[in-house]
């Protein structure tokens, strides 16, 4: 008897362990889980920390400049309070804005060039725009020795801004300028090889050291005016005969035996119920490729496009920076082009000349120039060579980089023999027989029914122990680009390589 009761305590005590063994588990099981649980939690918000402080350090070294540079902080003007805006120089030091301070203590902004440089540099009254505008957290931050910058705070003195070295060369400026006169249009100078911009030049201008007092009657200025626009980036005009630089390339990508290419110009052809003319009714006769791009033959280009496969010549101009982005610090306005595989006959033959819908900027034309003289290679175009203190001690500076491969060195080269031969014997004739060695397209953009035209020249020269400058020039309603434009193309030259 004895013996059972010992054996059902026994059972009793073993069952009691076990019980408590499997509590005990579950206990273990259960403080896993909340250990598991806190530590997702510990590690989730230790990752969202570190990500915090990484993007902090990110914002401090990579975005931060450009938040407060951006025209839309209003902040900025804040930075006046304690500095003097700093100066605006051109790349070989010539003053291009300044701040005065009178007896009084007040501040203005001088131009000592005037309306020479007034949309490239811009203003910095009423708003700001241009290089005022771009480079303006440059201009209100001062790097003066630091001792300087505590005494001039303890005596309640501003310290003196930076000051931004441009690329601008004065000379060049200058010839763009006065070859202009008059004129509404614009000419853009830039090297190629490097993508600096030397010269921008825009017509009508305005005189930014008196812009505060012209405001009122600078804005109410008809649209047809519109003096604040900087053409080069923001007008937008039909290419004319230029774009035949487009479908040249297009017609020698589709077509290898573009050499043996033939035509026999009447000075008209007949298409869709319209009558395309060759430019004052000229007939050239037997033509080969390279004498139809020289003449600038319209009949030939339009019976090219005919021909052509509009996917792929969407494609190409495309890639040539059509309906792209550019790649531009000013404000600017994308080129357009609308050509596509259901268009009518008529805007093939149109467009392919250089007119229909297709519109471009003088700076689209430059960079495409730019990239064909270049190898192909487009270099990023800058205006900004460096930043230093007022001193002349370096803070920053710019470097030439590449920007894109916009065709290949091959067609690029092929380009740039037939735009010689538009120099050689074409419609830039004009530019032959200089120091140096110059090429380039002519076109002359019909934008009324009256058939009044808009003169262009896009093109470049070299000459040895200098670096090759591209120019574009339009000029609104003067007529043919061979005899308005490139004069204007020529003193430019004519300034850079002398």
């Amino acid at each position: 008897m004895e013996e059972a009761e010992e054996r059902q305590r026994k059972k009793e005590v073993e069952k009691l362990l076990r019980q408590n063994q499997r509590k005990k588990q579950n206990e273990v099981i259960k403080n896993s889980v909340r250990n598991r649980e806190f530590a997702v939690v510990t590690y989730l918000f230790l990752g969202i920390f570190l990500g915090m402080i990484a993007y902090f350090a990110y914002f401090q070294v990579e975005k931060s400049e450009a938040f407060i540079n951006s025209p839309y902080n209003a902040r900025q003007d804040a930075f006046a309070d304690r500095i003097r805006r700093g100066d605006i120089v051109s790349a070989q030091g010539d003053v291009l804005a300044t701040t005065k301070t009178a007896s009084d203590g007040t501040e203005s902004r001088s131009y000592p060039y005037g309306r020479m440089f007034a949309h490239v540099v811009g203003f910095a009254t009423n708003g700001k725009s241009g290089i005022e505008s771009l480079d303006n957290f440059q201009l209100l931050r001062s790097h003066a020795f630091f001792t300087e910058k505590i005494w001039n705070e303890l005596q309640g003195k501003k310290n003196i801004g930076d000051t931004v070295v441009t690329t601008l060369d004065v000379d060049v400026q200058k010839a763009a300028y006065d070859a202009l006169g008059s004129n509404r249009g614009a000419v853009i100078a830039m090297q190629p090889s490097t993508g600096k911009i030397l010269a921008m030049v825009s017509g009508p201008d305005f005189d930014p050291n008196t812009i505060a007092s012209d405001w009122d009657s600078i804005t109410t200025e008809s649209e047809h005016s519109s003096v604040l626009l900087n053409r080069v980036t923001q007008g937008l005009y039909p290419p004319g005969s230029t774009f035949k630089i487009f479908t040249l390339l297009e017609y020698m990508k589709e077509n290898k035996n573009y050499k043996s290419y033939g035509y026999q110009c009447s000075g008209n052809l007949s298409e869709d119920g319209n009558v395309i003319h060759c430019f004052g009714n000229a007939v050239h006769g037997q033509e080969d490729l390279q004498t139809a791009f020289a003449h600038s033959c319209n009949t030939s280009f339009s019976d090219i496009g005919l021909s052509l496969n509009l996917n792929k010549f969407h494609a190409t101009n495309e890639k040539l920076l059509f309906n792209q982005e550019l790649p531009c610090d000013l404000p600017y306005k994308k080129s357009s082009y609308t050509l596509t595989e259901d268009a009518s006959v008529w805007d093939i033959v149109q467009t392919s000349i250089g007119q229909g819908k297709t519109l471009v900027t003088p700076y689209h034309m430059a960079l495409v120039m730019s990239a064909i003289n270049n190898g192909g290679v487009l270099m990023k175009p800058y205006l900004i060579d460096k930043v230093t203190n007022y001193e002349g001690t370096e803070v920053s500076a710019n470097a030439p980089q590449a920007y894109a491969q916009l065709l290949t060195a091959k067609k690029a080269k092929t380009l740039r023999q037939y735009l010689r031969e538009v120099v050689t014997r074409g419609t830039a004739t004009a530019l032959n027989g200089q120091s140096y060695t110059a090429a380039g397209k002519t076109g002359s953009a019909e934008f009324t029914s009256a058939k009044d035209s808009h003169a262009w020249f896009v093109g470049y020269a070299s000459k040895d122990g200098s670096k090759d400058l591209v120019v574009s020039v339009v000029i609104e309603g003067a007529g043919t680009g061979g005899a308005y434009a490139v004069p204007v193309a020529k003193a430019v030259f004519d300034a850079y390589f002398s």
